[in-house]
C-alpha cells in the first residue's frame, strides 16, 4: 500500500476537481469531512486497498468505553475526530489505524485548532509500556495512526493549509488552492 498521506492528497484533490465548490460555499466542517470520506473510499478502491473505511465522526465504542487518548499531560481524553480512516477494529494494531483527520474553518478560536492539533499529535503516537496496554491486539487508548493531517480551511484565501503528523511530530505542511471545480 502506498503512504497514507498520498492516498490522503490525491483523493483531496479529487475532491476539488469534482466538488471545490462545497469548500468555496461555506459549508460545515462535517459536510466538508463527508465529501472527502467519499473521495478517500473512492480512492482506496481504485488503488486495491481492502478491509479499510473512512468514517466521519466515529465513536465506536472499545471495551464499552468511548474511544480515548492520552494527551502529553498523559491524561485520558475521549475522543470523536472529524474523519478517521481506520478498519473499524478488523486488523489487528499496529495495522488498524491509518488517518485521522481534523479539519477547522480559518478565524475559530485558536484554542479549537490547538486541541485538534494535540489530539493528532496524541492519535499517531506510537504505544508504549505503561500507558497504552493491548487487550485482544487492540491498544487499551486510540494511538498508532499512521498520518494525522490538520485542514485549515482559508475561505478569505480561497486555500486549503494543511499540517502532517506522524509519531507524534509534525512532519510537512503542504498548502492547496480551492478551485470551484464541478467536473
Amino acid at each position: 500500500m502506498r503512504r497514507p498521506e498520498l492516498i490522503f492528497n490525491d483523493a483531496f484533490d479529487l475532491l476539488i476537481k469534482c466538488e471545490g465548490r462545497i469548500l468555496l460555499e461555506d459549508v460545515s466542517e462535517r459536510s466538508t469531512c463527508g465529501r472527502l470520506a467519499h473521495f478517500i473510499q473512492v480512492q482506496l478502491k481504485s488503488e486495491g486497498v481492502m478491509g479499510y473505511y473512512a468514517d466521519t465522526e466515529y465513536n465506536r465504542k472499545q471495551r464499552g468505553q468511548v474511544k480515548t487518548v492520552i494527551n502529553h499531560e498523559l491524561r485520558v481524553i475521549p475522543i470523536t475526530a472529524d474523519l478517521i480512516v481506520h478498519s473499524r477494529g478488523a486488523i489487528a494494531a499496529p495495522k488498524d489505524n491509518l488517518i485521522a483527520i481534523e479539519a477547522k474553518k480559518a478565524g475559530r478560536p485558536e484554542h479549537e485548532k490547538e486541541n485538534d492539533i494535540n489530539r493528532l499529535i496524541a492519535m499517531t503516537r506510537e504505544p508504549y509500556n505503561g500507558v497504552w496496554n493491548f487487550e485482544d491486539g487492540h491498544p487499551e487508548h486510540v494511538c498508532g495512526y499512521a498520518v494525522g493531517i490538520f485542514m485549515e480551511i482559508r475561505l478569505q484565501q480561497n486555500q486549503v493549509a494543511f499540517e502532517y503528523f506522524k509519531r507524534g511530530q509534525k512532519t510537512k505542511e503542504r498548502l492547496v488552492a480551492i478551485q470551484s471545480g464541478d467536473a
